[in-house]
């Protein structure tokens, strides 16, 4: 496990610094004098090795040596910057001409010191390249919020005749004040398309509040969305969300008990605060969201048939990304541009091959998935995609194997009951990492196994 970072000294920003250098000497010299300063500090004897660490890590400086065994460090030099790689480079040399020193600027060097150096040199060296990494970053920042074009009026990003449809269909709907059912697998973006209702409606500069009914207890839940009087009165949801848009995710997940007084609210459009007999009125939009079909829940008694009418009186599904992979690239150029502003990193270049390699996954998880991929991939400074390529070769694996011959019940119950189970014990009997692979909540699953129990 590697050690935290040291706190940098004063005047010093927290940074990663790459030493290469092929003599120990100098190595361990320049460890020891740049780890109390900038906190964390690799080194690397060659070219190659420290290829490897630049693979796997993201470094704000190199100190690089220029006569190395096997790949000299300008060329070292001239490759990172071909690849597109920014870092600020203080090249360091025993040997250095006039020849040399406009070769290693014209390369991208910051600076280049000709040993020996004293340490306050070096040092001020590699503050200053610091400095200039810090007001790149910052550079880069304010360029793109002058050039970020606004987005779509309806917040969704793509260009495909799916999303095209989606977004003509939110339009419509933002006219009026109906409530809204929104429907998809878990990643598809239904909280952005609540926002975008807001957004478009005549209510728009009212608030949206968003609550997830998965991830509270019934409980408080209750107090949540509608208050609480006595002694210590406290405002629901419902009012912080007068004039505006109140958004219920994981709509399937809300307890019985509240399904009623949630009717009652939309049917008399007032609310009573818990533990008193005080109704509020409130004007408030409800907009709804579920990643299961709501129709098998009220079949089986865990939904209100009146409350699903009551809040399908629009019902709008959100594509899964699989059906609309031609919006990738748009997704992607979307993703690096507001993600690496806001985590102070350069813009990763995405190939064509890659690209064509992202078109193959079905994206299980939907645009988030797409989102943290790009995310990880802006953190670590490369396109990502080794997670996505064993899951390739494995739905192919899949693909070859026989269909297994159905033994028993094939009923709906029990085959749901058995991949549950199944999923549930290749983690060993973890309930909330079985609930994660299976894409519903804890609680859910947990009722689940109380049902099976009966």
């Amino acid at each position: 496990m590697n050690a935290a970072p040291a706190p940098p000294h004063e005047h010093w920003p927290l940074a990663s610094v790459l030493v290469v250098d092929d003599e120990p000497g100098m190595r361990n010299f320049l460890e020891k004098s740049l780890a109390p300063r900038v906190g964390h500090v690799r080194a690397a004897g060659s070219a190659e090795d420290a290829e490897a660490l630049l693979a796997r890590h993201r470094f704000d400086l190199v100190v690089l040596d220029i006569s190395l065994p096997g790949k000299s460090g300008l060329v070292l030099l001239k490759e990172l910057r071909a690849q597109g790689n920014a870092c600020e480079v203080v090249l360091i040399t025993a040997f250095a001409d006039l020849d040399m020193a406009i070769e290693a600027l014209r390369a991208g060097a910051g600076d280049l010191l000709l040993k020996p150096f004293r340490v306050t040199q070096v040092l001020s060296s590699i503050q200053q390249g610091l400095e200039r990494a810090r007001l790149k970053r910052e550079n880069w920042v304010l360029k793109r919020a002058l050039e970020r074009r606004t987005p779509p009026a309806d917040g969704l990003v793509g260009s495909s005749i799916v999303v095209r449809g989606l977004q003509a269909a939110l339009r419509r709907v933002a006219a009026v004040d109906s409530t809204v059912l929104l429907t998809g697998e878990s990643g598809t973006g239904k909280e952005l398309a609540a926002l975008a209702l807001h957004a478009l409606s005549d209510h728009a500069a009212a608030p949206f509040v968003p609550v997830n009914c998965a991830s509270l207890s019934p409980a408080v839940l209750e107090s949540e969305l509608f208050g609480e009087g006595g002694a210590a009165p406290r405002d629901g949801l419902f009012v912080y969300a007068q004039g505006g848009t109140l958004f219920l995710d994981d709509i399937a997940e809300l307890p019985l008990p509240l399904q009623g007084t949630l009717l009652r609210a939309l049917d008399t459009r007032r609310i009573r605060p818990v533990g008193t007999e005080q109704e509020v009125p409130v004007d408030v939009r409800i907009v709804a969201a579920t990643n299961r079909p709501l129709l098998p829940e009220v079949e089986a008694g865990r939904f209100r048939n009146d409350l699903y009418y009551r809040l399908q009186v629009v019902e709008i599904t959100l594509p899964p990304l699989r059906a609309h992979k031609e919006d990738i690239p748009e997704l992607v150029a979307h993703f690096i541009g507001t993600l690496a502003p806001r985590l102070g990193v350069e813009p990763i270049e995405v190939t064509p091959e890659e690209m064509a390699f992202l078109g193959q996954h079905d994206w299980p998880g939907n645009v988030r998935e797409l989102r943290n991929l790009i995310e990880r991939s802006l953190i670590v400074g490369a396109l990502n995609v080794s997670a996505l390529y064993q899951g390739l070769q494995r739905r192919a694996a899949r693909a070859a194997e026989p269909a297994p011959a159905l033994d028993g019940p094939t009923d709906l119950h029990t085959l749901e009951k058995r991949h549950i189970l199944a999923v549930v014990d290749s983690v060993q009997g973890d309930k909330t990492r079985a609930a994660q692979l299976l894409g519903i909540s804890r609680r859910t699953l947990e009722r689940r196994f109380a049902e099976w129990a009966e």
